[in-house]
């Protein structure tokens, strides 16, 4: 297949377009705006690849999709263009509500238009992938309040609800590719994840603020007690699971991929100071820089993904566990100074977003 990837400089965005280059025969249109997040460095290794190109263009530009899809012509859309930081968008929603709504209207219809024009045969074969968060699905009840908490997980029925804009802005968009499905029949799967860490990571999020803040020798700051609960999924077996719902998904399912991992942040942070004290130990424990801060506002307590869906239909796992998902993600960043000192040096210095009431 011909595979349009927006988003493909993004962090899981630029998973999929590796996997999709490295370990199938696909070919891949990035195209990516390029916003803070987005960063080029992220596909070096596929970069010269004749099976991949490179178009730098913003998904609510109607004029610029219409362009590509006639040029390139793709045979399905893997759409993961979107602002996805809660803190960022408690400080500003105005750009999520652009981009993860209006940018996935903008996209829907010219997906519908291309594919109207495609003869019988491509438009059955054609698939607009689209990638959400759990995090629409708002927060699960915490064994803290309810001792049965456990046996309560997120299934692709479970009802929205989402707490921030940025899950907000997320769920609309879910609700529009199903809407163009209903009334347009535009061929379409979606599939909600939940949190992703990994290689490449943009180190505004949990896992590699941790690091890079640890190996500063900076505080390591924990919202409140650190007690949120969330399910974490190592990136590539992430981008895995995409590429096998694009290509064996059924036509307007939903499919949920979760990575079995329920922790609390206090234990993940916990986790990388015991790996970094293995790996660049110094005089003192990196477990001594924790500090606690005031909490973000609307912070969801507990999300966890049920993936029985994909196992059972698809045959989907996960590879990594997330001790062995973490190890190579904190060696990762230790061996990669180069390429996270080059994103220091942009827009981003570890500071503080999102504290906005």
């Amino acid at each position: 297949m011909r595979i349009l990837v927006t988003g493909g400089a993004g962090f899981i965005g630029s998973a999929v377009v590796r996997h999709l280059i490295e370990n199938t025969e696909h070919e891949v249109i990035n195209l990516d705006k390029l916003t803070y997040a987005g960063n080029l460095e992220t596909l070096r290794e596929v970069s010269d690849n004749v099976r991949y190109v490179f178009e730098h263009v913003d998904i609510c530009d109607s004029q610029e999709l219409n362009r590509v899809f006639q040029q390139h012509q793709p045979d399905a859309v893997m759409h993961l263009a979107a602002e996805s930081h809660v803190d960022r968008s408690i400080d500003g929603p105005a750009e999520f509500m652009h981009t993860n709504i209006i940018g996935t209207y903008t996209l829907l219809e010219a997906a519908r238009a291309y594919w109207g024009q495609l003869s019988e045969s491509r438009k059955q074969q054609f698939r607009f992938h689209h990638i959400s968060t759990d995090e629409v699905y708002g927060d699960l009840p915490h064994p803290d309040e309810d001792v049965d908490a456990k046996q309560v997980l997120f299934t692709e029925t479970t009802a929205y609800e989402p707490s921030s804009p940025y899950s907000a802005s997320k769920a609309s968009s879910d609700h529009l590719v199903r809407a163009w499905h209903r009334t347009y029949g535009l061929p379409v799967v979606v599939t909600n994840c939940s949190n992703n860490y990994g290689p490449y990571h943009f180190p505004e999020k949990l896992i590699p603020h941790v690091i890079l803040n640890a190996l500063a020798g900076k505080s390591l700051p924990i919202y409140g007690k650190g007690d949120q609960i969330r399910d974490w999924l190592y990136v590539e077996d992430h981008a895995r699971a995409l590429c096998l719902v694009l290509e064996k998904g059924s036509n307007g399912e939903t499919y949920n991929i979760g990575g079995h991992n329920e922790l609390q942040n206090i234990d993940v942070v916990k986790l990388i100071c015991t790996i970094l004290d293995t790996l660049r130990p110094k005089d003192t424990k990196y477990s001594e820089q924790i500090i606690h801060v005031a909490d973000r506002p609307g912070h969801d307590r507990r999300y966890a993904i049920d993936a029985s869906k994909i196992k059972n239909d698809l045959g989907w796992m996960p590879k990594e566990t997330f001790a062995t998902g973490l190890h190579k993600t904190v060696q990762w960043y230790l061996d990669n100074e180069q390429w996270w000192q080059n994103v220091l040096n942009g827009s981003y210095r570890l500071e503080r977003i999102g504290e906005q009431i």
